[in-house]
This record gives C-alpha cells, structure tokens and sequence, in this order.
C-alpha cells in the first residue's frame, strides 16, 4: 500500500491546476516527445493516438488535470485507475516502464513552464506521481498474477494461429484464432479486448486492442476488424491474415464487461463495429442466461456494411424475453425493411419511449460521436450513471470523462 501524499504535495499540486489548464497539452507532447526517444517505449505505444491531430495527448492531458483536481479526494479516480491498469495490462506495461514516464513527465514540466517550476514543485509532482504509479503498479501486479494462476491465462505476448476468416458486410471480417500451443484459452468476460502486437514490414511494431465478438468457449477467440480508409493494423489484417497466420496477442482484458450474473434489464447499444463486443455478450446471455431480458439496438451506415445481422436476429430467437433493432443512416427508397429495422439514428427520445429506463442497464460501443450523443441522451432522459456502462475507441474523449 502507498504511502498516504504529504499535506504540503496536495496543496502544490493543487495549486498548479491553473498551469495546467493553460499549458498542460504542451506539458503532455514534450513528455512523450521525451519518452518516445527510447524505441523501447515508444513501440508500448498506439502511435495512431499521437502526433498533432492524436487524441491520446489531449485524453493523458485530462486525466493529469483530473489526478491534480482530485488529489485530496482519489476515491473519484477509482474508475479511471482500474481502465488504466487494465490497458496496461493489455499493452505488457511492467514495473520497469515507470521510470521513463516519471523523468518525461518532470522533465516537460520544467521544460514548458520555465522558472514556475521550482524544484518545490517538481518534488511534489515527483512524489504524486510516484503515488499513484505505485497504486497503479500494484494493481497491475495482482491482474497479471490471476491472468497466469488462470486456465488457459497467460502472461507477456502468446502465439496464436488464424482458424479462419469470415467476412461479415462489406467492411468487417472475422478473424477465428487458435493458440499454437494447443493448450486452452481464458474463459474471458464477455466485452473484453484482446491486444496484438503487430509486425508489420516498413514500420516500427504496433499495438493494437481487438474487442472479442464470440462468448467464451476456452478453445478459440474471434474478433471482426472493420477495415479502415487509413488504418494501418485493419488493413493489414484484412489483406494478410489466413488460415495459418501467426499473429502474437496478449491475454484478454478491460473493464467494460457484462456481469456474471444479469438481474436487471439489459440494453445493448453499438454503433458500426462497436457491435463487437455486444454480440459477446448476446452470444454468453443466449447460452447461460436465456432468461434474461435483453434489447439489442444496433445502429449501421447502411445495409451493406450491417454485419452479423442473422447472427443476431439468431441469438435473440433463443432468448424469449429479447428484442433486436437496427437503424439504417442510408436507405435506398425501394428497400423494404423488415419489421425490426428502422431509418434513421438511435435517439434518446426513441429510448425514452422503447427501452426500461428506469430500471435496465445499458452497454455501449461505438464511434465518439456515437458515444457522446446517446451517453448524453440516457442521462437526458433520467437513466443513473451508475447504469450506463460503454467502452471507447482508442483514448478516453474528455466530454465523456466527465
């Protein structure tokens, strides 16, 4: 256990929230500017989140703001703390790493704010942030310990075997892995990723996390990769990955998962592919809780890139109390939708008037935009945040955060 922060850190910490309102993005580029110099770190990391247009700067600046802001009151930031170990845990974040952010993250501090960075004010961000990687730390010790202690976990980079490749829609394909050892996998919870190290030829090695769209079975794990019009990674599966591909993949993890036990309504919300993990989800409720009442609601660009609508329109057959409806942004004028499917986007107002607001749980994925509009929506129309659970696309969006 930590240590608890002296009273005199809190208040100089507090005390820079101002600075770092004004000057913290710049404070967070010259640190990974200054980390990224050591190749070793720099292949930790999502480099499609960096850079001038990423979004990883402005969402680590955020949570600097929010540790600062918080840092008499850690209790708020317990969320944020566990998504953080559990992505580390994701990309092999070790012990070993922790130094190089510390001396980053201090050097840019004094870098960027000059002669306002005293050697006072540097101690106590030193000694703040020593805190919480050490919290950090210890928790990510005890999730690698249960990952390898597991039937069929793992810890560090496993080599995995494409079964086979199923394209979805115009735009998602399936991808069915095997580990080559032969042994078993982790039984994961239904809504967890699966993270890739990539080697791809020309570039640096790249990270990527992959949501499992199949329940568990402790024998395979399947993902569906939208391709993207510039993504390095889901183009480079979509056009290299076979039967008998050989891809190295960390053991499944995240926060965002159903419960084993489902008590309460359950509505699921994707967007695109965000569809991913809701179908985990409807494939583990379809086999252990058919019982369970459950609406998934889909939203898609148009018919063509809708992926695994008959596999979902299966799943929700076998569970009476469900129901299953799409929304189509682009319809031609002759397509006849079947009874379950609409035009147009999902709205809170449509929620409002469909879906057990006040008493159902409600799981989303998808796209930003996606997110911010019907996050706000639920909230809009009386849903507690206490039932509104979802998962991101790559770097926390601030407006989410909040």
């Amino acid at each position: 256990m930590s240590q608890a922060l002296s009273e005199r850190t809190i208040a100089i910490v507090k005390a820079t929230v101002p600075a770092l309102e004004a000057h913290g993005l710049d404070i967070v580029r010259e640190m990974y500017a200054r980390m990224f110099q050591n190749p070793e770190i720099r292949d930790l990391f999502n480099q499609s989140h960096h850079g001038d247009t990423g979004s990883q700067p402005r969402a680590l600046t955020g949570a600097i703001l929010a540790y600062a802001a918080n840092i008499d009151n850690l209790g708020a930031l317990t969320s944020a703390v566990e998504r953080i170990a559990q992505k580390h845990v994701g990309l092999q974040i070790l012990p070993d790493h922790y130094p190089h952010v510390a001396n980053a993250l201090l050097g840019a501090i004094g870098h960027v704010l000059g002669e306002a960075a005293t050697e006072e004010v540097l101690a106590a961000w030193g000694e703040a942030y020593w805190f919480l990687a050490n919290i950090l730390i210890t928790r990510e010790a005890a999730l690698y310990e249960n990952l390898a202690a597991a039937k069929g976990g793992w810890n560090g980079w496993r080599a995995f075997e494409v079964a086979e490749v199923r394209p979805e829609s115009s735009v998602i394909t399936s991808i069915i892995l095997r580990p080559v050892d032969g042994g078993p996998v982790l039984a994961h919870k239904p809504g967890q990723y699966l993270t890739f190290w990539l080697d791809l030829p020309g570039h640096a090695p790249i990270k990527r996390n992959y949501s499992i769209s199949s329940a568990p079975n402790g024998e395979t794990y399947r993902i569906s990769v939208k391709r993207e019009p510039q993504g390095l990674a889901s183009t480079w599966l979509h056009e290299n990955a076979r039967p008998g591909t050989i891809l190295k993949v960390g053991a499944p993890a995240g926060d965002f998962f159903l419960p084993e036990d489902v008590e309460r309504p359950i509505v699921l919300l994707s967007g695109g592919v965000g569809l991913t993990p809701m179908v985990s989800m409807l494939e583990t409720l379809a086999a252990r809780q058919p019982q369970a009442r459950v609406h998934y609601v889909h939203g898609a660009r148009d018919l063509a890139s809708h992926a695994m609508g008959d596999h979902v329109r299966q799943l929700t057959s076998v569970i009476p109390a469900s129901r299953n409806t799409v929304f189509y942004e682009s319809v031609p004028e002759a397509a006849d939708l079947a009874a379950h499917e609409r035009k147009g986007r999902i709205s809170g107002d449509w929620l409002a008037s469909e879906t057990s607001v006040e008493e159902a749980d409600y799981y989303l994925c998808g796209p930003r935009p996606f997110l911010r509009a019907l996050v706000s929506d639920l909230v809009e129309i009386g849903v507690s945040a206490d039932r509104i659970h979802y998962e991101f696309f790559g770097p926390a969006d601030e407006a989410l955060a909040a």
